[in-house]
């Protein structure tokens, strides 16, 4: 129920949903405690009682907790099992009643206390869930029992019995929790992290792998409900927590591009959560006095502004360009054009070059487009003019604009590409860096990765030079207590110059952010902030997914140019998906793998295409065939690009 909101515009955040499977298990005697993540999974003397707590992968809506009592030595005696429940069927955000049971569950309905805004309606939930005794008693004889109980949630009362339906049935047959583990089996399956020489860096990278698809739906499902991610997951939200629940850049930008590069299906979802939002960034840009789509620099469900805030939602702008890159993405890693032909996803695209057109001012002066008046990433400044993160995005999503009305055969305004190539990028041509704005002040402090950010993920070209300076520039005065995104495009940038040493010392900064004993992660390094802050680990698997393969997405291929610091030997990234396919990469210190796997993995209308591996240097092209290993040497400035044989675009 991560997408059930209450509260109109500012006050919007998401309802607190109370949960009857919220049970402490206790023994009559003293016991010891442990706790256990089982990533595998999504759930772990004598006598041994283990409770077991899972969203379930498959379906959704469903909630299980599981108790299972081990007797280890024979007695005589029964073992009794207290079960604590502090659960009331009440909220502060939903006005709750009584419905009737439904086959032995009990059943309560409710609807939030407000809208949006005004004249929408307001969403309502069904919780329907197995009663949970006050005792478990496992009898003399038996050596070993296992109870399960059950909660079903949705937004509509037919929803929630068929979601109840199926988890009676999978009890029935016994196949509640195995379902559960085949569908992560499944998702690990399409995606595997594996680090050689750095056990840390491995429990890391598996944890974030973890965390980020527990915020997806499973890949099977249809039913469209998808609320977004937020940046603090749906682990909390309620009012004045965890951004209340918010979507954010942080979906597109942070948590996306790595999700993406392993499973389209899921990558999709963020795109429709974006269309679903249409008419709300249509609301906004038309209240601002723009035209097309202006996204919610905060979005709910209906996609109008619900920040807190007035300024951030007036003035970080770059969210537009944002959420264009996203889409920009998809399409050249699924050549999926259905997404933005019956998806909707051109309307988005055009809907934000329209925005953009009419947001800009022309300079007589400089006889450049200006965006005035915006707040950059680096949110310690606003009102500024001409951010350089901001117009560099807008003027990529403008080209987009273009080449995609293209791709469909659809009559571009002129006014994009004139804007797109006059929109100033600002550029100190005496120090050959950027400076974060028009004003900026080169050494004064910023929040967070904000111009480095050029180079990756926005590919602005520059000289190595330029691209060193940036780095050398905003290291130093980046706050070393903001938020854990910033260090990880930091280490992408030195990653890119070949500093994988350097690269290193920034990303291990980020270790700090990650507590014990599940490997949750908080926005800050002091342990403030969200929590489980997907932001950071987001960042945090794109320094190692794009930063030590050297990945990038572009329009005709997939490039890639592998460097790896002294104290990781090897690797593994199994399930890449590019056009189509499935591969997998072995990355070694002197040396390159990759191996195309027989089963494609295709999404909307795309089709897999046949690959081939291009050696920049040489200009050496080498087939991939299915199941067939492909190693090359690796050595530095070695620069290569996966592409189709069939894939172009017009021009």
């Amino acid at each position: 129920m991560g997408g059930l909101y209450n509260g109109e515009g500012g006050r919007c955040h998401r309802a607190d949903v109370p949960c009857p499977l919220a049970v402490e298990v206790e023994m009559e005697e003293a016991a010891q405690h442990t706790y256990t993540l089982d990533t595998h999974t999504g759930a772990e003397s004598s006598v041994t009682i283990s409770q077991y707590l899972y969203a379930h992968r498959h379906y959704s809506n469903l909630m299980v907790m599981e108790v299972l009592v081990l007797r280890r030595v024979t007695s005589e005696e029964p073992i009794t099992v207290k079960m604590t429940s502090s659960f009331m069927p009440q909220s502060k955000d939903i006005d709750f009643e009584f419905g009737p049971d439904y086959k032995g569950g009990k059943h309560i309905r409710g609807q939030v206390k407000s809208a949006e805004y005004p004249g929408a309606p307001c969403p309502t939930v069904h919780l329907i869930w197995t009663p949970v005794p006050s005792m478990l008693t496992l009898p003399p004889e038996q050596s070993t029992a296992r109870w399960g109980f059950i909660l079903a949630a949705a937004g509509s009362l037919d929803a929630v019995e068929a979601v109840y339906d199926n988890g009676l049935n999978l009890m029935a047959t016994g196949d509640l929790r195995p379902s559960h583990e085949k569908a992560w089996k499944e998702l690990w399956l399409k995606s595997q992290v594996e680090v050689a020489g750095s056990e840390s860096l491995c429990r890391a990278v598996i944890g974030c792998m973890f965390y980020l698809l527990s915020a997806f739906p499973s890949i099977h499902d249809t039913s469209g409900s998808f609320g977004g991610v937020s940046p603090g997951g749906l682990s909390n939200g309620g009012d004045g927590q965890d951004y209340w629940g918010h979507v954010f850049w942080d979906q597109d930008i942070w948590i996306y591009p790595t999700i993406a590069l392993f499973y389209p299906k899921l990558a999709r979802t963020v795109l429709e959560y974006r269309v679903g939002t249409i008419e709300g960034a249509k609301y906004n840009a038309h209240s601002q006095g723009y035209k097309g789509l202006k996204f919610p620099w905060e979005s709910a469900l209906s996609g109008r502004e619900v920040c807190p805030s007035d300024i951030y939602g007036q003035q970080e702008i770059h969210i537009n360009g944002d959420v264009t890159l996203a889409f920009q993405n998809y399409l050249y890693l699924t050549e999926d054009q259905s997404m933005f032909r019956e998806g909707r996803g051109s309307e988005v695209i055009y809907g934000v070059a329209d925005y953009w057109v009419s947001r800009v001012t022309w300079s007589q002066e400089e006889q450049k487009y200006h965006l005035l008046g915006v707040m950059p990433p680096d949110e310690y400044y606003f009102n500024v003019s001409n951010s350089v993160y901001t117009n560099t995005v807008a003027k990529f999503s403008l080209q987009f604009a273009v080449d995609l009305a293209a791709l469909l055969q659809h009559p571009a305004p002129k006014e994009w590409q004139e804007v797109a190539e006059k929109l100033k990028i600002p550029f100190d041509q005496e120090s050959q860096y950027h400076p974060e704005y028009d004003s900026y002040v080169k050494g004064h402090p910023v929040k967070q990765a904000d111009t480095v950010m050029l180079g990756y993920p926005l590919g602005l070209p520059m000289l190595p030079e330029v691209r060193r300076n940036d780095l050398e520039t905003y290291e130093p005065v980046t706050d070393p207590n903001g938020p854990a995104m910033a260090w990880s495009m930091f280490a992408i940038g030195w990653l890119e110059l070949g500093e994988a040493e350097k690269a290193k010392g920034l990303l291990d900064k980020c270790f700090k952010n990650i507590q014990g004993p599940f490997q949750v992660w908080s926005e800050s390094s002091d342990g403030s902030g969200a929590v489980n802050f997907l932001t950071g680990m987001g960042g945090f698997l794109q320094a190692v997914l794009f930063g030590y393969t050297g990945f990038r997405v572009q329009k005709e291929s997939l490039a890639f140019s592998p460097i790896l610091p002294n104290d990781i030997s090897e690797l593994s990234i199994r399930g890449v998906s590019y056009l189509g396919r499935q591969m997998d990469w072995l990355l070694r210190k002197d040396e390159v793998c990759v191996i195309l796997r027989e089963q494609a993995n295709t999404v909307g209308n795309a089709v897999p295409y046949d690959l081939q591996v291009v050696l920049k240097e040489s200009g050496f092209k080498i087939p991939l065939m299915p199941g067939q290993p492909v190693t090359f040497p690796r050595g530095p400035g070695c620069v290569c690009k996966l592409i189709s044989t069939s894939f172009c675009w017009p021009l």
